[in-house]
């Protein structure tokens, strides 16, 4: 695929390492700039607690992204991911519904299971029926989007003649990327959204498991080309020898890499412009429809190398 047909995204820090706490007027003013700068979305994190020893205090991901959606005309609002089983699926229809209408159709949905037990525990969710759940969700967000008034039993959930409106502004709803590992997430993918969002593959490792999506569409019956791919991936631009190191370090402490997933550090992008942008057509050539950032320590000058250096030599 043509770097010129790759969308391009940034993530926003809207989690930091206790005792450090979010900064909720730089992040809205981040989001501005990022959408000044040229990228077609910006993407926040999703969490309700997270980690235990440190810590690591995170800004609700809608909130945050419905205060950026007030602020800027153009930019897309993903989520990245949104743990879907958490959630109240009525009450979150109706959040994610209004987020839509107020951006004005912008919101891109990155949905998941989870796989932080702590965190279920928590809410009072069983995590050990989070696929369950999972599906049961996204049948009821689907149905009160698109349909004028539904009565079903999904329990504990009894929906009789529910009408929801305002339905969101993309129609039939907004584009829902699923993110995951597992054979089970990965058919979810293939056979219930629009496309599939992970972080940290290697080009190699997202060709394996985009080739095993595309499969498990065709075995469904649906069309492989509808789907989308998104990865996000750490970057680092400067001298490799001054910039691994760092690098590593930061990946290594303060984002996690499951045991059971192709996640990995080994990801990450690193070096001069010009080795960053070969390093990147090497996840064009695989087929890549978003690339997501996750700039070095979110640091300013990374975030404006990656528009004004890096995706210009990418075209």
């Amino acid at each position: 695929m043509p770097s010129n047909q790759v969308a391009y995204g940034m993530t926003l820090r809207n989690f930091v390492a206790y005792p450090e706490l979010p900064n909720p007027a730089g992040l809205i003013e981040q989001g501005e700039w990022i959408e000044q700068l040229g990228f077609e979305s910006v993407w926040v994190w999703d969490h309700i607690l997270l980690g235990v020893e440190p810590h690591f205090p995170i800004i609700d991901s809608l909130s945050l992204l419905t205060a950026i959606a007030a602020r800027t005309r153009t930019v897309k609002l993903g989520t990245g991911v949104l743990i879907l089983p958490l959630r109240n699926p009525v009450i979150l229809a109706k959040q994610l519904s209004s987020m839509d209408v107020i951006s004005g159709g912008r919101l891109l949905l990155g949905l998941a299971s989870g796989w932080y037990k702590r965190e279920f525990d928590a809410v009072g969710v069983d995590f050990h029926q989070r696929g369950k759940i999972m599906d049961q969700n996204l049948d009821i967000l689907e149905r009160l989007w698109t349909e004028d008034k539904i009565t079903a039993e999904y329990p504990p959930h009894k929906l009789r003649s529910a009408a929801m409106f305002p339905k969101p502004q993309q129609q039939p709803r907004p584009p829902i990327l699923i993110g995951g590992y597992a054979d089970r997430v990965l058919k979810r993918v293939a056979t219930r959204s629009d496309g599939w969002l992970t972080y940290c593959y290697t080009a190699t490792s997202y060709a394996e498991d985009k080739a095993r999506i595309l499969q498990f569409a065709e075995e469904a019956g649906r069309d492989p080309t509808a789907l989308s791919f998104t990865n996000q991936l750490p970057i680092g631009i400067g001298p490799r020898e001054k910039m691994e190191g760092p690098m590593m370090e930061w990946l290594n402490t303060e984002w996690d890499f499951a045991s059971w997933s192709k996640s990995t550090a080994d990801s990450a992008i690193i070096g001069t412009v010009d080795e960053c942008a070969e390093q990147l057509r090497a996840h064009f050539e695989k087929g890549l429809d978003r690339l997501v950032f996750m700039p070095y320590r979110y640091q300013d000058e990374q975030v404006e190398a990656i528009a004004k250096e890096l995706i210009p030599l990418l075209g």
